[in-house]
């Protein structure tokens, strides 16, 4: 009777598992359709603004006679319908490659979004290269125009070589420093400080919003899909089964211990306060009833927190994936945000490097560090609804944290030695 039963309990499962991979693969398909749509729309909405306001010529200044503050207007419309189609075209190609989709009606709208940004492409590349330059790249320079001036000039975004590359009969910083006073007096110094302004500007705030997304886009993906799609599917499924008497309420035999020490702490105070209020003496029936009816209530309560625990698990995948889908769309802002960490990191006096390294390591390597990693561990496996493993947090916590020291003191002995000596010496003297 019990293999009977087992059997018919995977049937079961099997089907509503079929069942649901079937509407998940309709959703897919109509999501890629939508997004694939969004795209056109954005594409033509392109079409039309070079139709009506250019002569069929793409959205550019040199296209038609219109002044600065309305060109701008028609720019920030064309971006705003590039950014659309970037992320549209990205959402489709990441869920064709999860389906097989064979579509003449996308192909000539994929054909028609190509032949629309295939004007843009090149041109924004260009533009955003030039707009936006990293610390170790150099400025262009006209030659003509600053030939009799010192090349020091644009000493803060042109690579310089070491000082024990150049010697000479005086110290390099002070023909720096009178190469620069040259510069400030020199007629294009106002112009070159107000693009290096404008350049520095720009590379933080992409850097800046490229960093908050990745931070709000992983954080609203986990939530949006945990409490729009994975929850009530799960929710769903596991009524279903509880209905039949398929299922377990407990994910793990923790959840169990902690729901019998409830339901013992409970009976345990109830006949506690019947003794201390010198009242009748409850019968044993009502005794059994309450008891029973705090056990139905604990048994929902942990229904509730395998549900979530289940639901954590599918949301944090779909986290995942939007993280890497920034990430991989992102190659620009990456670099970007690397330039401008590195600006930061550099610009930072000897102390504040040492502090921060201090303060690092003694969070993840240092002597308390155990507990702070024991507790990030126990948070980890509740939220996804494991048994806390003793013996694999324990060996987790003598190895991992060893590991990042070694790579740590690597770093120090390998790189910062190199990069700045004097906050190696802080460093030294602040661990003294």
């Amino acid at each position: 009777m019990k293999i009977a039963f087992f059997n018919k309990s995977i049937e079961f499962i099997r089907q509503k598992v079929k069942e649901y991979l079937q509407a998940g693969h309709e959703w897919l398909l109509d999501t890629a359709e939508r997004a694939l749509s969004e795209a056109y729309q954005a594409a033509y909405r392109i079409k039309n603004i070079e139709t009506e306001q250019f002569n069929d010529k793409k959205i550019a200044p040199k296209s038609a006679n219109y002044t600065e503050n309305i060109m701008a207007y028609w720019q920030v419309s064309l971006n705003k319908n590039l950014i659309i189609i970037k992320i549209k075209l990205a959402e489709f190609r990441f869920i064709s490659s999860l389906l097989k989709i064979s579509n003449s009606v996308f192909l000539e709208k994929l054909n028609f979004v190509d032949e629309v940004i295939s004007k843009y492409s090149l041109e924004d590349e260009k533009n955003s290269n030039n707009e936006i330059i990293p610390v170790s790249q150099t400025l262009p320079v006209n030659r003509d125009e600053v030939s009799n001036q010192s090349d020091s000039s644009h000493v803060d975004n042109m690579k310089v070589d070491p000082v024990f590359f150049k010697t000479g009969a005086f110290p390099r910083s002070i023909g720096i420093k009178i190469n620069k006073i040259k510069a400030d007096f020199s007629p294009q110094a106002e112009e070159q400080f107000i693009r290096k302004f404008q350049i520095s500007k720009k590379r933080t705030r992409t850097a800046v919003r490229f960093l908050a997304m990745l931070v709000v886009v992983p954080i609203l993906t986990q939530y949006l899909s945990k409490e729009l799609l994975v929850s009530p599917i799960v929710e769903r499924i596991r009524d279903e089964i509880r209905d039949e008497n398929l299922s377990h309420t407990f994910l793990n035999y923790e959840m169990e211990e902690e729901a019998l020490n409830k339901l013992k702490t409970f009976e345990e105070k109830l006949k506690f306060g019947n003794l201390i209020r010198q009242a009748p003496p409850i019968s044993s029936e009502v005794i059994e009833e309450k008891v029973r009816h705090q056990a139905r209530q604990i048994a929902e309560e942990f229904r509730e927190k395998s549900n979530n625990a289940i639901s954590n698990i599918f949301a944090d995948m779909l986290s995942l994936i939007a993280f890497a889908l920034v990430i991989f769309t992102s190659k620009r802002e990456i670099v970007i945000v690397k330039s401008f960490m590195d600006d930061v990191m550099y610009g930072l006096s000897d102390s504040a490097k040492a502090f921060l390294i201090i303060i690092f390591t003694d969070i993840f390597v240092g002597f308390h560090s155990p507990h702070g990693w024991e507790v990030i561990l126990e948070g980890f496996a509740e939220h996804l609804g494991l048994p806390a493993n003793r013996d694999a947090m324990y060996l987790f916590i003598a190895t991992f944290p060893v590991i990042l020291d070694t790579i740590f003191k690597y770093w120090i002995f390998r790189f910062l030695s190199r990069l700045s000596p004097s906050a190696l010496a802080t460093l030294k003297e602040m661990n003294e």
